[in-house]
């Protein structure tokens, strides 16, 4: 089984930065794809960022030019760097991930098999 360990979030200020990283662990495979969830109350769990094991990413509209997804796969980490953050971006984040190759990691949340248990990430007006 793979477990994701995800670390980073807080509280911030409109206009302000984080930067979350998922550190995954157990079964490795050359080929993968990942990505960033996140899911506010109320609301439905919603894709973010993805990333693939060639590097090929791909990004909510909601989030383009101001979050951008990274990995080292040395470390096995991923990252999310958020910048510009709003009020909206309030959320429990998660990785997840699946083994397999896919040209464009998809922001679907079935798609997904592993998944971590969240870091909060609260953003004031």
């Amino acid at each position: 089984a793979q477990v994701q360990e995800e670390s980073g979030g807080g509280s911030v200020q409109a206009g302000g930065s984080l930067r979350l990283s998922c550190a995954v662990f157990g079964v490795t495979s050359p080929n993968y794809f990942m990505a960033w969830f996140r899911q506010a109350p109320g609301k439905e769990r919603e894709g973010v960022a993805g990333i693939n094991s060639d590097g090929s990413t791909s990004y909510a509209d909601s989030v383009k030019g101001r979050f951008t997804v990274s990995q080292d796969t040395a470390k096995r980490t991923l990252y999310l760097q958020m910048n510009s953050l709003k009020a909206e971006d309030t959320a429990m984040y998660y990785c997840a991930e699946r083994l397999g190759w896919v040209r464009v990691p998809p922001l679907t949340t079935p798609l997904y098999n592993y998944w971590g248990q969240g870091t909060q990430v609260t953003v004031s007006p």
